[in-house]
């Protein structure tokens, strides 16, 4: 029996998006940080959100009238465009790879083998989109949840619905096997800190696999109509200790078109692209896709999709007659330069350099969207992106790979770094040649900060409000304001001349009060950041 209206998928989405909420700080508190950062509860709440907002969107309309393949989609796409950090970032293509599997299976509801194949396909999905999967993750965690749907199909005395099921016999029979799956998943994020060192030094078990499956908790809740009394989930204590954890074309036409149709596998037609032309790129989603390459044989390339699709929206022009103005736009021209910046100080610091900058930092990451329409704004056809933050590279990654212009992702982590880094190597050449200056001049900077603790050390040697000094990833100091910077700069200045120090918001000493390590000279700026009282980068 189909459903009428999108208010059970939003049910559904909504109560798993409550028992996040709920647990949101503790998942944020399993982070291996002692200050506070962009943690992984606060971003695979927003990535739901998003999901929300998109089905709010549809409120009132039919199943049948969108379509289930539509309205999946469109939900995947919310997901991708709202994720946030990496775990936001993971989530949202386990949500896509799940879509798509749901969109392949028109007419058939939604059961416990689709939903197996569901997440064997997100799980799929999930590892893809990270370059080195690390077991003991929120990777390792869907994928032992998946298995264990499979697994549990052979002992199940239904595995399928008729196509005259109840909504509420489709709602329990989901509920029930989900609710063991949350249990196999459970015992799976105990696991972690077998998997993964740092998890096992910190004492804790890794912060995305458990939203994982407080997330789908919160699935079984819904599917009840009960989003209050979720399958009860074993609370998990915070870390006992702290640690941060286009190129001129040898072909002729450059050739561009729209393809429409179903079950479209965008990647699958990149190699046959590739041999037919350079600077292919292939986006979208099953049922649109935008193909560009660069090829002597623009026909042969459309010929490749005459079966999966439509072809239309065709934009074919000769690179022969372009190639001079091209070159002279691009020489013309300096590579632009995307960072992500948090505080006004440190705003005009990477204005200054010419950056343009999208709000960001450690408390809250910019979605892909945001950094994508940032691409699409700069004036300029080669674009370089600066993270500055661990938890935004893979969101910039993603943004990267869905714009139409070359844009490029530069490995820097921090505000500080990337500051310095553009101070000695701006990008004034094109994308590659940029991005080698900067990779390089990245290579030479050791960064530090100090911030107030957020909480207790376990261990005892700090307490929430203590500073806390840190190079790199490493706690060096931590007691009074004074003496924890004054440790952390003596120990960041040994084998350097300059080291550039950043003030924050409320940072409990004047800049201008903050002595030098001997031999050694500061620059110092007025940043703004939150969070970390000082940056620090040396050089």
């Amino acid at each position: 029996m189909a459903d009428p209206s999108i208010e059970r998928f939003r049910r559904v989405v909504r109560a798993a998006h409550a028992q996040l909420e709920e647990r949101r700080q503790e998942v944020n508190d399993l982070n291996v940080f002692p200050v506070a950062d962009g943690d992984t509860g606060d971003n695979m709440a927003l990535t739901l959100k998003a999901v929300i907002d998109e089905l709010d969107h549809l409120d009132g309309q039919a199943v049948d009238e969108i379509g289930r393949t539509e309205l999946v989609n469109a939900l995947a796409r919310a997901a991708l465009m709202g994720a946030r950090g990496n775990s936001g970032v993971i989530l949202s293509q386990i949500v896509r790879g799940a879509a798509e599997e749901l969109a392949s299976r028109p007419g058939e509801l939604i059961d416990p083998v689709l939903v197996a194949a569901s997440m064997a396909r997100a799980a799929d999905a999930a590892y893809d989109s990270v370059r080195e999967p690390a077991e003991g993750t929120m990777l390792t965690v869907f994928r032992e949840m998946a298995h264990s749907i499979a697994q549990r199909l052979a002992h199940m005395d239904r595995t399928r619905l008729d196509p005259d099921a109840s909504p509420a016999e489709q709602d329990a029979l989901l509920a029930g096997l989900l609710e063991e799956v949350v249990r196999d998943g459970e015992r799976a994020v105990d696991r972690t800190p077998e998997q993964l060192e740092v998890l096992r030094e910190a004492g804790v078990v890794d912060a995305g696999a458990y939203g994982l499956v407080v997330i789908l908790a919160g699935v079984v809740a819904g599917l009840r109509d009960d989003s209050d009394t979720p399958p009860e989930l074993a609370h998990h204590a915070p870390a006992r200790q702290a640690r941060p954890h286009h190129e001129d074309s040898r072909y002729r036409y450059c050739t561009n078109f729209i393809v429409t149709g179903s079950e479209l596998e965008g990647r699958a037609y990149v190699p046959p692209l590739d041999e037919l032309g350079d600077s292919v790129l292939v986006v979208g989603d099953e049922a649109t896709i935008k193909v560009h390459v660069h090829t002597d044989d623009p026909e042969a390339a459309m010929a490749l999709f005459a079966e999966a699709g439509e072809v239309g929206r065709l934009d074919v022009a000769d690179m022969r007659e372009q190639v001079a103005e091209r070159t002279a736009r691009l020489e013309a021209g300096r590579c632009a330069i995307v960072a992500v910046v948090s505080g006004a100080g440190m705003r005009g610091l990477y204005e200054g350099m010419g950056a343009y900058v999208v709000d960001g930092g450690e408390t809250f990451n910019p979605s892909i969207y945001d950094l994508l329409a940032a691409i699409h704004e700069v004036p300029s056809e080669e674009v370089l992106v600066l993270p500055n933050n661990p938890n935004v590279v893979m969101a910039a990654e993603r943004a990267a790979e869905l714009s139409d212009k070359r844009a490029q992702v530069v490995g820097c982590t921090s505000q500080q770094a990337g500051l310095v880094a553009l101070a000695e190597a701006a990008a004034d050449a094109g994308l590659d040649e940029s991005a080698g200056r900067l990779a390089d001049a990245l290579s030479t900077v050791r960064v530090g900060s100090v911030a107030p603790a957020a909480r207790d050390d376990k261990r005892g040697c700090f307490v929430t409000g203590d500073a806390v000094g840190f190079i790199e990833n490493e706690i060096v100091a931590w007691g009074g304001a004074g003496s924890t910077l004054a440790e952390t700069l003596q120990r960041l200045a040994d084998g350097a001349e300059i080291v550039t120090v950043i003030g924050g918001h409320a940072a409990p000493i004047a800049l201008e009060e903050i002595d030098a390590p001997e031999g050694v000279e500061l620059e110092l700026h007025d940043g703004g950041q939150p969070n970390y009282w000082w940056l620090l980068a040396a050089q």
